[in-house]
């Protein structure tokens, strides 16, 4: 299947959604799969759990874990002239948040505003000012409202970056497709898959609060304990001028990352071999990867209770944690083609 939902996808992206404040989101997607699970709960740190049947009642649990959450920020202070000051949920690069369109959450609406340093602008800065990389404490956002954005913003609203999705060729750009992706994932692979894969009983997480450690995952894959989890997520492709061949991660256009390893799991050699030996067989384009730092949900599943084997499908991604964050559709495509068929090999 070489066809990409866009319109799905873009209803993800734009869809406002931090670590903690997932509802929107899950929201979008609760109505999304309706039909395609047999049983859909919200669990109390607001986790998406969809469960399909199997056709036995001894079948293996294969889960799953696909982050609701983008990096974002709350609303810590807002001060007597209506700036709004700000806490990050998830990583950010100072360098990536000057002069930045965003969305402030409240609870009467979405407010437009504009993020920015405090200090001189070029005008009236001298060279060795111009030099320096503020500190993520000294962005502020400005409404427009002046002190009435002290009327209609509260301690703890979110704040997102504001930005359309855009197709380029065969790229698709926008803000959040980490981990906006990974719900399409679960959410389009389970549809290609049918009536298919009765031989497992089939779970799709669709977990809160990854950026900021795996949070909801830990809590969902404790609760259904698997014996596979499958962590669907982005990660690095530096196939991009300046980044030196050996640190890329994954080249955009050349298939799925088969996930090997990262700071938080090892994926399991058996199911590595299985799903790469799966790919070869269907034709469907892939690339092993593994990242220098950082992590995903899948060690959750690896984890739980007493353990389940776990792999990584991940897609590369560029200018990752930014506005401009570029998938390629290949790799898209290749993901949910390669999610599909592992879940079609448990015959009912």
């Amino acid at each position: 299947m070489s066809d990409i939902n866009i319109d799905l996808l873009r209803r993800l992206t734009h869809t406002p959604g931090v670590p903690g404040a997932e509802h929107r989101v899950r929201d979008l997607i609760a109505a999304e799969v309706e039909g395609l699970f047999d049983e859909v709960t919200t669990d109390p740190m607001g986790s998406l759990l969809c469960k399909r049947n199997a056709a036995s009642p001894d079948a293996p649990k294969v889960m799953l874990l696909c982050h609701m959450d983008e990096i974002g920020f709350l609303v810590s202070h807002i001060d007597e002239k209506g700036y709004i000051y700000l806490l990050p949920v998830g990583g950010f690069d100072p360098r990536n948040l000057f002069s930045r369109r965003v969305l402030v959450c409240t609870e009467d609406g979405d407010i437009p505003g504009v993020m920015n340093p405090g200090g001189k602008p070029i005008h009236i800065s001298t060279p060795e000012e111009r030099k320096k990389v503020p500190e993520l404490g000294e962005f502020y956002v400005d409404t427009g409202l002046g002190k009435a954005a002290a009327d209609k913003v509260r301690v703890g609203d979110m704040v997102v970056m504001d930005g359309p999705l855009i197709e380029m060729g065969d790229k698709i750009m926008s803000k959040a497709l980490d981990n906006r992706v990974a719900c399409w994932l679960g959410i389009e692979a389970m549809r290609a898959l049918g009536d298919a894969g009765r031989g497992a009983e089939i779970h799709v997480a669709f977990t809160v609060q990854e950026e900021v450690g795996l949070r909801g995952a830990r809590t969902a894959a404790h609760r259904i304990q698997p014996d596979i989890g499958i962590g669907v997520d982005t990660t690095l492709s530096c196939d991009t001028p300046g980044v030196p061949e050996k640190d890329r991660t994954t080249k955009q256009g050349e298939g799925f990352g088969l996930h090997l390893r990262d700071s938080s799991f090892i994926a399991d050699r058996d199911l590595v071999a299985q799903v790469e030996a799966l790919a070869k067989e269907k034709g469907i384009p892939f690339q092993r990867t593994m990242l220098q730092a950082g992590g995903q949900d899948g060690a959750a599943a690896q984890q739980a209770a007493s353990g389940a084997r776990a792999v990584g499908i991940v897609v590369g991604t560029r200018y990752i944690h930014t506005t401009t964050e570029m998938v390629d559709r290949t790799d898209l495509g290749a993901a949910r083609d390669i999610l599909a068929a592992y879940l079609a090999t448990f015959e009912g």
